[in-house]
């Protein structure tokens, strides 16, 4: 859908890799938006299934950008936002389901505020359509120690949606599973960190837009339904690598110096008492994760070349939004709060 109005141009990017039984099941709540002016776009990571024949034929009226192998997610977005004009885009998973005006209450909210660059909407379970959903519920906080949560999420206790998170909020960072950015600060920032290739990079971006003055917001009336883990399972101890290894990549970039000569050596010592947990309860797949995970941060310290794209901005938490000045871990594991509004009951949620 494309016509002419006086809306903004909106466009909907999404990244495929062999995604034909989600493309079949979710497109058509997409091509139902009620919105004038969006055009939708499908980035393929080198799919082998029958995606993009599939496409060709059902919706024709999507824009194909073809990429010949498959660059991650940070690399797929980067490749694919090269080759759009559109200012207002929208990061989106296949396997999600949306609302039919989803899109209206977030392009006003930009129009609104010049110096937001991302906003998220609220993302529901879609198999349990009254809970949030693991990927960035009602937006996402981070504590001083790099673990991010959301409104609505703690680790894995998802909060049933009762109208708590009905106010549009300042967070530190939106869900990649459904980003709406301009396309002129994801640029101006330096994209997605590719090196991260999935996991916690749209974390470390939006600290990057932070940190150059933009703000991030969540729209509690813009409603989107996600299946979740439908690329790697939680389990995936590719996924446990990536987590790891990329928290502490993103945590090395962004903190001033002082602070991450206590945080990262602090996260070390958690992380290997959640591997250990984990193989004593027989899950030495994810003990192995996190140690190599170790091995190839201190790889990256070592190998990296610094890019000044990523340094510009000065590093900070001092002023940030969406960040809980103490430590969500002892909260929840030592405390057993369970709920944002328990955890960060004297911070404006």
């Amino acid at each position: 859908m494309n016509v002419h109005t006086d809306r903004p141009a909106v466009a909907v990017v999404i990244l495929n890799w062999n995604g034909r039984h989600y493309l079949e099941k979710f497109f058509p709540s997409l091509f139902h938006s009620s919105y004038p002016n969006m055009r939708v776009y499908v980035a393929d990571n080198g799919s082998t299934d029958d995606s993009l024949s599939f496409l060709e034929n059902k919706y024709p009226q999507t824009v194909l950008l073809k990429s010949s192998y498959n660059r991650g997610f940070a690399g797929g977005y980067n490749w694919a936002l090269s080759h759009i004009q559109e200012e207002l885009i929208v990061v989106l998973n296949s396997d999600i389901e949306v609302d039919s005006k989803w899109i209206e209450p977030i392009v006003e909210l930009f129009e609104r505020h010049k110096d937001v660059a991302a906003i998220q909407p609220k993302i529901l379970d879609l198999n349990r359509r009254s809970h949030f959903e693991y990927a960035g519920a009602a937006g996402g906080w981070i504590d001083r120690l790099g673990y991010p949560f959301s409104r609505g999420r703690i680790f894995d206790v998802l909060e049933t949606d009762n109208g708590q998170y009905q106010s549009v909020s300042e967070i530190f960072w939106a869900s990649g599973a459904a980003m709406f950015i301009r396309r002129s600060a994801f640029l101006k920032v330096g994209g997605f960190d590719e090196f991260f290739f999935a996991h916690h990079e749209e974390i470390d971006l939006c600290w990057r837009l932070q940190r150059w003055g933009y703000r991030i917001l969540a729209s509690p009336d813009s409603i989107v339904y996600h299946v979740g883990g439908g690329t790697l399972p939680k389990d995936n101890s590719r996924k446990v690598f990536l987590n790891f290894r990329n928290n502490l990549i993103m945590l090395s970039k962004n903190l001033p110096l002082g602070e991450a000569c206590w945080v990262i050596p602090t996260r070390f010592a958690l992380d290997a008492i959640s591997a250990y947990k984990n193989l004593f309860s027989g899950q030495s797949g994810y003990f192995f994760a996190v140690m190599r995970s170790h091995f190839a941060f201190f790889g990256w310290l070592i190998a990296q070349k610094k890019q000044s794209v990523f340094s510009e901005a000065p590093r900070k938490t001092a002023g940030l939004k969406g960040l809980y000045k103490e430590s969500v871990v002892w909260q929840h594991f030592v405390l057993g709060k369970n709920r944002f509004s328990e955890i960060v009951s004297s911070q404006n949620g």
